[in-house]
């Protein structure tokens, strides 16, 4: 126990907490996401199904491993006991395991609805976190990278497949949006689980346990003045309109750069022997 001790009082190290646009690390976190989602879109557009699947898998991976970190993190320097808080089951989660499924998934028709899910629903969760962390800052340094590699890395798969040449393009939207409607019903699942069972620190998965509500200061004046049927309605109905904005903003891109390859192609000239 001694020497676990030690390596997690390693991985605790600690810097100064940063402050969302006020710290050089929330703006070097927004400045190589955004360079490294432009290069991996542009060098992975017209990538085989087979890269993009590893692509993903690899990047699923890397989340899960981080958040176990996490976890682990956050019991050690709560004495070993767990944080109901930490849950790994928030909207910013699904992209990891969505990304886990896909990169598994034997079935391509079942695996391009997982791409639509990432693509609209978990793009929109990774770039909300990125620009609006309102409370995923610590100071611990590990901490930190790991929201930032876990944000930046769904954001970073959404634009990487919301451009590509892959045929998730096919899936009906209606399709991404039951999943979406699926992992709702399991956060309220697991919401009522541990208000009935657990009844331990804060459980609050979605931000949608009407015990505790929404604990983001810059909404709270919204949010307190509606019912919590009103609040899940906008919540699940507003996310999934943006999400299917995203959608349509990836259909016209995509259209625009094949017709841009299309006249490419047509002015290349044959070379003649």
């Amino acid at each position: 126990m001694e020497t676990i001790n030690r390596i997690m009082e390693l991985l605790n190290a600690e810097m100064e907490r940063p402050v969302p646009y006020q710290s050089w690390f929330h703006y070097a976190s927004l400045i190589l996401v955004f360079l490294i989602a432009a290069y991996a879109t542009i060098r992975l557009r017209h990538a085989s199904k087979e890269r993009i699947r590893v692509c993903v898998l690899t990047m699923g991976i890397i989340m899960v491993v981080l958040e176990v970190y996490k976890q682990i993190n956050y019991s050690y320097t709560n004495a070993w006991a767990y944080r109901w808080y930490a849950f790994p089951f928030q909207f910013c989660s699904t992209p990891m395991y969505v990304a886990l499924l896909a990169g598994w998934m034997k079935n391509e028709r079942f695996r391009n609805v997982l791409y639509g899910f990432l693509s609209t629903y978990g793009l929109f969760a990774g770039l909300l976190v990125m620009f609006i962390p309102h409370d995923v800052f610590t100071d611990t340094i590990g901490i930190n990278i790991q929201t930032m590699v876990h944000h930046g890395g769904a954001a970073i798969m959404g634009s990487v497949l919301l451009f590509s040449d892959i045929p998730w393009k096919r899936v009906r939207f209606s399709r991404v949006m039951v999943l979406y409607f699926m992992t709702v019903a399991i956060a309220m699942g697991l919401n009522i689980w541990h208000n009935r069972y657990i009844q331990d620190g804060t459980f609050n998965m979605f931000f949608l346990n009407p015990r505790y509500g929404l604990h983001i200061d810059w909404i709270e004046p919204v949010y307190s003045r509606l019912s919590y049927e009103s609040y899940f309605l906008i919540y699940v109905l507003g996310f999934t309109l943006i999400s299917y904005g995203i959608f349509g903003l990836g259909k016209t891109v995509r259209t625009l750069l094949k017709r841009d390859d299309a006249r490419k192609n047509k002015e290349v000239i044959p070379c003649s022997h």
